[in-house]
């Protein structure tokens, strides 16, 4: 029996691929204990119990940016969090700690190799985080989403994705998907989304020409998101929800997607052959325009930036692409091309693989 320490949180991509692992080696191994490390503050406080795991929090530690009190606070807090960790591997028997990044990584990463257990990072975005990018240095078992992802000892594993995504029949479903939404199921559809959270350029910009959208012949199903207020522009055919708890249903029934690039939204696009318009996040380290990189070389998606998102370049470039079925198949071909379905099973073979170096 293997006891599994699985760390990472804080947001929606460190916390889902870390459940997308925990299930498949619950469904593997059923008599597998497993324990996952995070934080009071993150996602994972919510999402870990759950799904029925046990959720074992230490302190929200930030790297600090610049000199200040906190700077000086931090190696003796750090420390007393890595203690902590070490405290749990020996109580617990832990095998092998997989990280996802995040605040509870880092702890975890140097206990794991303080307590001489083997240690597998899994690093979601194309430019990781500085907790993945320090613990890589004392590992050989390192898995990442995107090639040319750079990170020591980095093995392409893909990202692991949530099962409903993975063996999601997009054309059996998609009439069925259509008639979810209230969407007539033999007209061509936009898929239009930000994530649970929404993005303000996509949704002014794609929203402001609904009516050219759907005097065009398409129909839109537009997932606002809940960083703006929700403005539905009252349009025939432009259906808008502020949230959708059925992403596969949305995957099923769109010809084309208009998104964030988001890793865990970019790998399920692309695994799934989803043709695509990313339109990164402008703020942050700017790892969306990273993560979009691969699917948008191979041809599978456009790369368009927040300013571009204007009526004339959907007149000029979205509607056209939207009612090109020849182009569309071209980039669902590419895009499949460039993903993968199977990230979970790979990654579990990663960890098996350190367990089997001991």
């Amino acid at each position: 029996m293997t006891s599994y320490l699985l760390a990472g949180g804080g947001t929606a991509g460190h916390v889902n691929p870390l459940l997308a692992l925990a299930d498949l080696i619950r469904a593997e191994e059923p008599e597998a204990r497993i324990a996952v490390l995070g934080t009071r503050e993150g996602l994972e406080a919510r999402l870990v119990p759950e799904r029925g795991y046990e959720l074992v929090t230490i302190e929200r530690l930030p790297f600090p940016r610049r000199p200040n009190l906190d700077a000086l606070r931090f190696p003796r807090r750090f420390a007393r969090a890595v203690r902590a960790v070490r405290a749990l591997i020996r109580e617990r028997g832990i095998d092998v700690v997989v990280g996802f990044g995040g605040y509870a990584s880092a702890p975890a990463y140097r206990a794991g190799a303080a307590e001489g257990v083997p240690v597998v990072i899994h690093e979601a975005n194309a430019k990781p985080g500085m907790a993945n990018r320090l613990g890589a240095r004392a590992t050989r078992f390192v898995g990442v989403t995107f090639p040319g992802t750079p990170i020591p000892h980095a093995r392409v594993t893909g990202m692991p994705l949530r099962p409903e995504i993975t063996v999601l029949d997009r054309a059996g479903l998609r009439a069925e998907a259509r008639a979810h939404f209230g969407l007539d199921p033999a007209r061509r559809t936009l898929l239009v989304t930000g994530g649970s959270l929404g993005a303000r350029a996509i949704n002014r910009g794609i929203a402001g020409a609904a009516a050219e959208l759907t005097a065009a012949g398409l129909q839109v199903l537009h997932i606002w998101g809940g960083l703006t207020e929700l403005e539905d522009p009252g349009v025939a055919d432009y259906r808008v929800l502020e949230y959708c708890d059925r992403m596969d249903l949305a995957l099923a029934a769109c010809d084309l997607a208009v998104s964030r690039a988001g890793s865990t939204t970019v790998s399920e696009l692309s695994g799934l052959g989803v043709p695509a318009v990313l339109v990164p996040y402008s703020h942050g380290n700017g790892e969306q325009r990273f993560n979009a990189a691969s699917v948008v070389a191979a041809g599978g998606a456009l790369l368009v930036e927040d300013a571009e998102l204007t009526p004339a370049w959907v007149r000029e470039t979205l509607i056209p692409l939207a009612l090109d079925g020849t182009r569309l198949a071209r980039m669902s071909e590419r895009a499949r091309a460039a993903g993968t379905l199977d990230g979970t099973e790979r990654l579990l073979a990663l960890v098996r693989d350190a367990l089997a170096a001991r």
